[in-house]
């Protein structure tokens, strides 16, 4: 099982690097005490300061069911200055339902996502993480029983190591190499049964994510040029954003926009989303997962798009750091599983095929 000690130290000490006299927002759900006793003594202990954000089971659907005009198109002044205020930010994912939300009218979840857009650019500009407290719910939705999926996330994070912080500097380095070999290329092709698809990225900074924004993590990403995707990709792995299953997902782009899509499931929510925004349309990040602790598909984006062998691409915002510039209220990522049979490509380069980098890459 988890030691919710270990896992409060990774997380001040690698992820947000907490020190004296900082402001610690933590943002998570009554099931997770565990953690955030341990995070709120940590973060003492380190001379800084904890706030704690707890929503209770049903809080987040009860929004949507009672919310007025008002409440759906801005959002309290006390939030941003809360925020404004915060050095740091840890949202910890610990549902009672993973989907707590398949009810609600995907359209009032994206209307909510745009007024508060401001909120959301003050928390990323700040340094921040996510990541999530084993709860049934997860467990259910990954297919598993509750001590394996306890045991499977210690494996993920690399808190079954004897020095956690030092698993993640291992994999920071070797994903350093993938990334020190796709910078200057210019043309990224992803090929795999019903996708064939070209990006983009000269000029573009590529990403080493080793755990600082997401514990777990494991993957490179950037921000390919915002009109430079063409072709179609089907997305293999499920998603489920915000408790709603959307599988099978295919999307042909034409001059980085999305001129076509189809879903196997989750059709509405699919149409919705693209409907957002004009940035929703448009490729906000190409990613690579490298985590080889993440062997399955649990059906939580967290770990998915980190699964060692997978792609991604976000619909939506781009990240500043890679050089994109797409603003949207969406950042969704979705996953492609190369390791049958797909590969990527860098100026006609093999650099990932069947799912592993390729020598030399």
């Amino acid at each position: 099982m988890i030691d919710p000690d270990a896992f409060a130290a990774l997380l001040c000490d690698w992820c947000l690097e907490v020190a004296p006299g900082q402001q610690v927002m933590l943002n998570s759900t009554t099931l997770a005490e565990p953690l955030l006793a341990a995070l709120h003594r940590a973060i003492l202990e380190r001379d800084a300061w904890p706030s704690l954000r707890i929503a209770l089971p049903g809080q987040a659907a009860d929004f949507y069911r009672h919310a007025s005009a008002r409440h759906l198109d801005g959002y309290p002044e006390a939030e941003l200055a809360e925020l404004q205020a915060t050095d740091a930010v840890l949202g910890i994912d610990a549902p009672a339902n993973a989907a707590a939300l398949a009810g609600i009218d995907p359209a009032l979840i994206a209307r909510a996502a745009t007024a508060r857009a401001p909120l959301r650019e003050v928390r990323m500009a700040r340094r921040w993480c996510a990541t999530i407290w084993p709860t049934p719910a997860l467990a259910q939705l990954a297919g598993m029983d509750d001590r394996g999926y306890a045991e499977f996330v210690r494996a993920a994070m690399f808190l079954h190591r004897p020095d956690p912080v030092a698993a993640w500097r291992e994999l920071s380095r070797r994903q350093a190499g993938l990334a020190e070999r796709l910078t200057g290329a210019g043309r990224i092709r992803i090929e795999a049964e019903g996708t064939d698809i070209t990006l983009d990225v000269a000029g573009r900074t590529w990403i080493n994510s080793d755990g600082r924004r997401n514990m777990p993590s494991g993957e490179i990403f950037t921000g390919p040029h915002e009109r430079s995707a063409n072709g179609t990709i089907r997305f293999t792995v499920p998603t489920g954003p915000r408790g709603v299953v959307v599988s099978g997902v295919e999307l042909t782009l034409r001059d980085g926009e999305v001129v076509a899509h189809r879903a196997d499931h989750g059709e509405d929510y699919l149409a919705a989303s693209l409907a957002t925004d004009e940035g929703a349309r448009l490729i906000g990040e190409l990613g690579i997962g490298t985590n080889a602790g993440i062997d399955r598909a649990t059906g939580h984006i967290l770990f998915d798009e980190k699964m060692a062998g997978t792609v991604h691409l976000a619909l939506g915002r781009s990240y500043p750091e890679t050089g994109g510039t797409n603003a949207s209220a969406v950042h969704w990522d979705l996953i492609c599983d190369l390791r049958q049979g797909g590969r990527i490509t860098a100026d006609g380069e093999v650099v990932v095929s069947d799912g592993a980098p390729a020598t030399g890459a």
